[in-house]
């Protein structure tokens, strides 16, 4: 049972027979099946992904309207959701009696809630000989299948079609391509390459690095697009000349400590160098940011978030105690241009 179907379970077990559940009900079905995610930075992102991926499997219904999603903080979440009261049609066709090719037998014992027109889709990209296919993105791929280049990634990342054993990107002879991450090169090339969160903190920072020569690179993150972009490294470090430390520096969040921690991991998962924090530029944040934090009501972070900070640790567990956070657009040009020879 893949995580979409246990939290789907779990949200009919909660419902009592209506068909509308509220967020609060949602969120303790979250709860029970990820009892040790609940309490993490992370935990409303994969409510997110998990509430999508039943969208999108039409196991449930969303609002339409803005004013119907909690928007007090990222990503947006829905005030309630909707349960079709019958989850099996009777009008349903039979799957165990449609020859499925090898690839698609398993739709004979499975039950995937993707409807039977896209699994058609599917059979017939088989039936024209698609497992001999070239590899080609996936967004070409779902292009050709579904004549929708949206409709195959979704459902390659979180559906119950996908797994093992099932489908995967590489039987339909197609592969993810993460979005590259955008960077401006310095004028030195032995310096580390520094990553920012945001757009308008990233040019600040090119614009410094021209005058400062400090960064052989300033990547741009886009939030959490650092993440599944980490391989873009490769391509960065091979225009520079080879592997250098990689430095981060991002909202005082813990979605913005999450992030450059994460894809550490998945940096040095392959071969990559670790993600390091720019404490120089950490400490100026929580000087700058002292008695000018914004409200923050996400969930509580774990009491091990801020330890990749190191020396800065500390005062920003302080930080988040007082349900606050730093947008690191608090070191802005005007500060860094009055910053030359500050840097250690």
């Amino acid at each position: 049972m893949t995580p979409a179907d246990q939290f789907h379970r779990c949200l009919l077990n909660h419902s009592d027979g209506k068909v509308r559940l509220e967020l609060d009900a949602v969120r303790k079905a979250f709860q029970q099946v990820y009892p040790e995610l609940a309490a993490t930075p992370s935990a409303r992102g994969r409510l997110r992904e998990l509430l999508d991926i039943l969208q999108l499997d039409e196991r449930i219904e969303l609002p339409k309207g803005r004013e119907l999603w909690d928007v007090s903080a990222l990503p947006a979440l829905p005030r309630w959701v909707k349960l079709p009261r019958d989850t099996v049609s009777a009008e349903k066709p039979d799957l165990r009696a449609i020859p499925w090719s090898p690839e698609l037998r398993f739709l004979a014992t499975t039950r995937v809630f993707v409807p039977l027109a896209d699994l058609l889709k599917l059979q017939e990209f088989f039936a024209r000989g698609g497992r001999e296919r070239p590899l080609v993105p996936i967004k070409e791929r779902s292009l050709e299948i579904f004549g929708d280049e949206k409709r195959l990634d979704p459902l390659a990342r979180g559906s119950a079609l996908f797994g093992e054993g099932r489908l995967t990107p590489e039987k339909l002879r197609c592969f993810i391509v993460p979005e590259p991450l955008p960077w401006t090169a310095g004028s030195t090339s032995d310096g580390p390459v520094i990553v920012i969160e945001n757009a308008a903190t990233w040019h600040s920072y090119c614009r410094w690095n021209a005058e400062q020569k400090l960064f052989s690179a300033v990547i741009y993150g886009c939030g959490n697009r650092f993440v599944d972009g980490i391989r873009s490294l490769n391509d960065i470090f091979a225009a520079l000349g080879g592997p250098r430390r990689v430095l981060y520096f991002g909202d005082l969040d813990p979605q913005g400590l999450l992030i450059p921690q994460e894809a550490s991991a998945r940096a040095q998962a392959a071969s990559l160098p670790a993600v390091e924090p720019h404490l120089w530029s950490y400490r100026q944040l929580l000087m700058l940011g002292d008695g000018r934090g914004q409200p923050w009501g996400g969930e509580p972070p774990s009491s091990t978030l801020c330890d990749w900070l190191g020396e800065c640790a500390e005062p920003v567990r302080q930080l988040f105690a007082a349900s606050q956070r730093l947008a690191q657009e608090h070191v802005g040009w005007e500060f860094l241009r009055d910053q030359a020879g500050a840097i250690k």
